[in-house]
């Protein structure tokens, strides 16, 4: 008796169950990873405009998580799974944190941020249409050498190493920890807890985001620079937040969550068993880890001779690889619209990098975080069976899918641009083409088509710089240019016409299109995330229970290689494909795009998600149909049974 409560004490922290103390941690662990995630993620605009690199270079970085994860996932989730499952879990969470440190790096190892700007391509001048006057040799000749020493143009390389990293860290803390959770909780308490948890990873990005929009308000180099003297505005394309300062809070999140894990046990009784059976189970796994002790010795082969059976058992699965394929296709789409949905906000609606990332983190992850919660609540409420939630996760994500395609409608069009969008005298149309910047109003004023330096003039388009414009005086701030010889050529008559520094706002109406997206975005985040617990323990329930761990690990595997990888890349790619005027650098080369082709971006960007979720419901329907008959199949044996056991009943009596 005394020892049974003994063991009721162990198995107790202060009071609270060990297995409720790891689900904590546990969360707060999904919540320190997804909180960096959801960072990184609104930080690509940043880091793309600081390394002056292209879309599909940030999706590199951005698949480099993924690629982390590749490395180790499969041995992670199969040998972690015997070992001790909480303390590999903090290691991960440790590897992240210092991942964290590294990404930062670059920015105390780069010189100060030098923003594109006309201003320093020509040299005592003042930016404006100067005729027959343009860069002497010796500058450019000057230029050339000093370009040759710079040694900063690399430095994201060691975001990418540090985002490997990064996926390494986290590789453990979702096979793991879902297996330690299955093993040691009852079985209709696990749909609950994976919704806590799955609720984590939804506030962890929401916090990101936060994170994300205040650092992007704040100047890259804060403390270092003075802000007076920055002439560029938190919507201009030149802008850079202070990326680095989130990502050093991040890891320090992550060291945090590590902590608890070091002191969790290896294992625990099964949830609801009285104490007389947690002492047999605790006897049994006394003796199991004497023997273990012994058996640890022995080679590795002895640890992994069961890889090649579940392998095969997994592949012979059809529901577990069906629903794969449906995994891989949907997560192509979501991580191609996560990653590039600042982007999409920045350019189709004008906002800033800030209000964007504040918007969509605002207005998407609450709802995530309710239909997570709420879903896992109803399949413990109902004790919703396969077959069920097979069913209810298809047709809740085929209505999200179809109120989708309403995100055509919540657009706006190009702003005027001179000679990108528009033509000098005010006619539309999109040109790729830089020659087109040249014009007859600017012919005579030797300007540089590389630099992206943009003004507003009082007609109310933009010209790429005041040059272009054909601007001959200014206030003497360069903040106001006068004498603009292009504006007065589109038509516009107004005495002495002028342009102001930075790019002309979007038109009023684009204001209302962004609330209706939003909107929209909030119910297709409700609606889907509703029916994501009910499809998630599918594929849980798909699965042997020794196979648990290695098949949820596998299937993270999957989709890390076929989604999580490529699908920043192709998006990106595609985007870049858009680009209407690209940034320079000091070198000469092509840097981060300033603008691009909404239109094009928009049938893009929506397009290809549309594409890869669409056919993702072939598998989805090919899986109802194996469960339906699964379930039939079953159902005969049963009747079958009834009568078999009758007969045995009767012949015993006789």
């Amino acid at each position: 008796m005394k020892e049974a409560k003994k063991l009721a004490a162990t198995e107790k922290f202060c009071g609270v169950p060990k297995l409720k103390v790891f689900l904590l941690a546990l969360s707060f662990a999904y919540l320190a990873k997804t909180m960096s995630g959801g960072y990184m993620n609104s930080m690509l605009t940043q880091i793309e405009r600081r390394f002056n690199i292209s879309a599909s270079l940030v999706g590199i970085i951005n698949g480099s998580f993924e690629t982390g994860n590749l490395l180790v996932i499969v041995f992670v989730s199969y040998i972690g799974a015997k070992l001790h499952r909480p303390r590999i879990i903090a290691l991960g969470c440790t590897v992240m944190s210092f991942a964290c440190l590294l990404i930062a790096l670059p920015h105390f190892l780069m010189e100060r941020y030098q923003y594109e700007t006309s201003l320093l391509l020509e040299e005592n001048s003042s930016s404006m249409c100067l005729i027959n006057q343009s860069q002497s040799p010796t500058h450019m000749e000057k230029q050339s050498a000093e370009c040759e020493q710079k040694s900063g143009s690399l430095m994201w390389v060691l975001v990418l190493v540090g985002n490997i990293m990064r996926g390494i860290g986290e590789s453990p803390i979702v096979p793991l920890g879902i297996s330690y959770v299955e093993d040691f909780s009852k079985a209709e308490n696990s749909p609950f807890y994976i919704g806590c948890l799955q609720t984590a990873t939804v506030l962890g990005p929401f916090l990101g985001f936060m994170l994300g929009s205040y650092c992007a308000q704040l100047y890259v180099d804060l403390g270092f620079a003075d802000i007076a003297e920055v002439t560029i505005t938190l919507t201009d394309a030149r802008w850079v937040g202070a990326w680095w300062l989130g990502i050093l809070i991040c890891g320090s999140v992550n060291l945090l969550a590590a902590i608890p894990f070091y002191f969790l046990p290896k294992s625990l009784p099964k949830e609801g068993q009285t104490n007389d059976t947690q002492l047999l189970s605790k006897r049994n796994a006394s003796v199991l880890e004497e023997r273990g002790e012994v058996q640890d010795k022995h080679k590795m082969n002895e640890i992994t001779k069961d890889f090649i059976p579940y392998l095969r058992s997994l592949f012979y699965n059809p529901v577990y690889m069906l629903f794969i394929c449906i995994t891989v296709l949907q997560f192509s789409a979501f991580i191609g619209m996560i990653t590039f949905m600042p982007k999409y906000v920045e350019q189709q609606y004008g906002k800033s990098a800030s209000q964007a990332i504040f918007l969509i983190g605002v207005y998407n992850l609450p709802v995530i975080c309710i239909g997570y919660f709420l879903g896992g609540y109803l399949m413990k409420k109902f004790k919703i069976n396969t077959n069920q939630a097979a069913n209810i996760a298809f047709w809740i994500s085929l209505i999200e899918y179809l109120i989708f395609f309403a995100a055509y409608f919540t657009v706006c069009d190009n702003s005027p641009v001179a000679g990108l969008t528009v033509s000098y005298e005010g006619k539309e149309q999109v040109s790729y083409m830089e020659k087109t910047l040249l014009s007859d109003c600017n012919s005579d004023c030797d300007c540089s088509i590389k630099v992206w330096d943009p003004v507003c003039g009082q007609n109310g388009i933009t010209y790429v710089s005041p040059c272009l414009a054909g601007c001959k005086a200014s206030d003497g701030k360069y903040t106001v240019f006068e004498n603009c010889t292009c504006i007065a050529a589109s038509g516009f008559s107004s005495g002495n016409v002028s342009a102001v520094l930075g790019q002309c706002d979007k038109d009023a109406n684009c204001d209302m299109m962004l609330h209706y997206f939003l909107i929209l975005t909030i119910v297709c985040s409700f609606i889907f995330s509703l029916g994501a617990i009910p499809g998630y323990m599918v594929l849980i329930r798909s699965l042997k229970p020794e196979e648990k761990s290695f098949g949820v690990g596998i299937h993270v595997l999957a989709s890390r290689i076929f989604a999580g990888i490529p699908s920043p890349i192709y998006f990106g790619a595609l985007i870049d494909t858009t680009c209407l005027k690209w940034g320079s650098l000091s070198c000469g080369g092509k840097g981060a795009c300033r603008m691009y082709d909404i239109v094009t971006y928009r049938w893009l960007y929506l397009g290809l998600q549309a594409i890869l979720r669409g056919v993702s419901y072939i598998p989805c329907v090919l899986i109802l149909l194996h469960l339906k008959k699964q379930l039939k199949s079953s159902q005969e044996k049963t009747l079958k049974s009834v009568p078999m056991a009758m007969e045995d009943i009767e012949e015993q009596n006789d």
